[in-house]
């Protein structure tokens, strides 16, 4: 390993801090992902094993803007079941469900608009945090009930014909990080010195993470930084096996390679998310703040392949929701009896939604198929 450099000063001793030092102090540095999944999947002390209000205090996601977002993905769904053939039963899985606030908008506007469409609808809320899963019962329990969706930690071994679908989990989910310098790519370790986290340099603690780059066909300036996300590649690979027909919908913040990768990422893109600032002290308090990585949609595109999965498209979220809500001149966001005053309020919650300066141009969606001849859909077409 090679010495160990400064890091910003920002310490905050959490319980999950002792642990990972204690770990690192008897078995030496760690990989980074290793000390992501920690910070963020650790049953007991992980920043998602919290209370769902410590995530409302950090940052905001689509769904909790306004229920349109969720409308809207719902009418995607439905039209994915059209371009099936309407098979009896359509599986829409939702990677990340948290306590199933999408969920709830997706299930509740199928029945109450799409009747047909939620009559063939079996709704798999998959989320790995046991503390958010039990609140899926609060937001889902009545859909839960009559056994049109199921909540589980993982998912299931096969899925017929449906979507598999997620928003803002491929960001979140474990990356390696690496270095180019004048003697190759190198990995960026944790590490410990004097009681606290330290980053060291050292060769790649698997010859995955340069494949990772080069399938891409990405090249580095010297100095540049750059994360490699194989558990996101493992996800949409396995995920791909297991779906015999149908789509997986990505909707989350990232470029293709030649962006993501290109000099003005010369740090990498991982960031720290606590109290609704954005920093890199992503040891400032292990476990009580998120730890995100813009997606490579290049990679999902790639290793997705592996498994019989073809491209369907990749759009903006702007021009995603425009396209589905154009055909009813978005009369999705309203809600039966609201007041002047409350459509506005709904009108303003849809720009943040889909303007650029808003959530609009941030975040990406990327459909992929399986099954079926390249189908055209609405939330890709040309606005």
């Amino acid at each position: 390993m090679a010495a160990g450099f400064s890091l910003p000063s920002a310490r905050e001793r959490t319980p999950l801090a002792e642990i990972l030092l204690d770990h690192i102090r008897s078995e030496g540095p760690i990989p980074f992902s290793e000390y992501m999944r920690a910070c963020l999947y650790h049953p007991e002390h992980g920043y998602y094993a919290q209370a769902e209000a410590r995530r409302f205090a950090d940052y905001y996601t689509s769904p909790d803007v306004h229920p349109v977002f969720g409308r809207l993905v719902a009418r995607q769904l439905a039209e994915m079941w059209e371009r099936l053939g309407r098979p009896a039963e359509f599986t829409a899985l939702e990677g990340g469900a948290g306590t199933g606030r999408l969920a709830a908008h997706i299930l509740d506007f199928a029945e109450r608009a799409l009747p047909e469409f939620f009559g063939a609808l079996r709704y798999v809320a998959v989320e790995s945090s046991e503390a958010r899963r039990a609140m899926q019962a609060q937001s889902i329990g009545r859909h839960l009930g009559a056994g049109r969706a199921e909540s589980r930690a993982a998912l299931p071994q096969r899925i017929p014909a449906g979507c598999v679908f997620s928003n803002e989990l491929m960001d979140a989910m474990p990356v390696d990080r690496l270095v180019h310098s004048a003697q190759g790519l190198r990995e960026i370790f944790v590490g410990e010195r004097e009681g606290w986290f330290v980053e060291v340099t050292a060769l790649p603690h698997s010859p995955r993470a340069a494949a990772y780059f080069a399938r891409q066909g990405v090249t580095f300036a010297e100095g540049q930084q750059a994360e490699a996300a194989l558990e996101a590649c493992e996800w949409i690979e396995e995920t791909g096996r297991r779906l015999e027909r149908g789509f997986v919908m990505t909707i989350d913040y990232g470029h293709e390679a030649p962006e993501l990768y290109n000099t003005r990422h010369m740090r990498g893109t991982l960031l720290a998310y606590r109290d609704h600032q954005v920093s890199e002290q992503f040891y400032g308090a292990p476990g009580l703040q998120d730890l995100t990585a813009h997606v490579s949609f290049t990679s999902l595109d790639l290793w997705g392949r592996n498994a019989g999965l073809e491209r369907t498209g990749l759009a903006s979220q702007t021009r995603f929701l425009l396209a589905l809500g154009r055909a009813n001149e978005f009369g999705d966001v309203y809600d039966e009896g609201q007041t002047e005053t409350e459509r506005l309020r709904a009108r303003l919650k849809l720009k943040t939604l889909i303007y650029p300066e808003g959530m609009g141009e941030t975040f990406q969606v990327f459909i992929q198929h399986k099954g079926l001849a390249a189908p055209a859909l609405t939330g890709l077409s040309e606005l």
